[in-house]
């Protein structure tokens, strides 16, 4: 069987190839930090915790990860790896095999109901506006739909496919879904429907 290949998420600010130890290392502070969050919830989770639970000292961890909002996003690369296997090589219409637009129907509702279920990890995550539009899993979801609207011929109506790219992640954005299920009392539902909705008027 082929080896699975998916986009590579990194930490900012992380070199993207690292020694074996240190790779094993990180890896150790990684599994510390899954099984506290589980535990105690990602609110609770500081880096004093991890580098307690994973037996090493604190400017390890920052070392490694940079600050708080660095590990959460670590963390965060784990969890989207999954669903980024599935829109880039999963079976259609979410992955390859199907038309461009049929797989931006798709998108949409994988994303609420994938995001809905790891909520806490993205809010935690997010850190300061200018970063959070940095942040790799961002930056994967950005790409692969501006790609799927270049196909779909957005271009030839004179649209810009970097810009409604955007547009579409702003429908997805984990505080947004997050105000509108918790706050709002709307059924992700009716998200997915009107994620089908923005998508039927961006295509035409």
């Amino acid at each position: 069987m082929p080896q699975r290949r998916v986009l590579p998420l990194t930490p900012i600010g992380e070199e993207p190839r690292l020694r074996a130890d240190a790779v094993r290392n990180r890896a150790r502070l990684l599994a510390a930090a899954a099984r506290l969050a589980d535990e105690h919830g990602v609110e609770h989770l500081t880096m004093d915790a991890v580098a307690s639970a994973a037996e090493v000292g604190k400017g390890t961890v920052f070392r490694r990860f940079g600050d708080r909002i660095g590990l959460l996003q670590a963390l965060l690369d784990h969890v989207e790896e999954r669903f980024q296997s599935g829109f880039l090589e999963g079976e259609p219409p979410l992955g390859p095999g199907a038309t461009a637009r049929e797989r931006l129907g798709a998108f949409g509702p994988a994303a609420l109901r994938h995001d809905a279920a790891h909520r806490e990890l993205y809010l935690a995550a997010e850190g300061k506006p200018e970063r959070r539009y940095l942040t790799p899993s961002l930056r994967v979801r950005h790409t692969h739909l501006a790609m799927l609207l270049r196909s779909a011929g957005v271009q030839a109506t004179g649209g810009d496919p970097e810009l409604l790219a955007h547009t579409l992640l702003s429908f997805v954005d984990s505080a947004l879904t997050a105000h509108l299920t918790s706050q709002r009392g709307l059924p992700l539902e009716r998200l997915e429907a009107g994620w089908t909705d923005l998508v039927d008027r961006l295509i035409g």
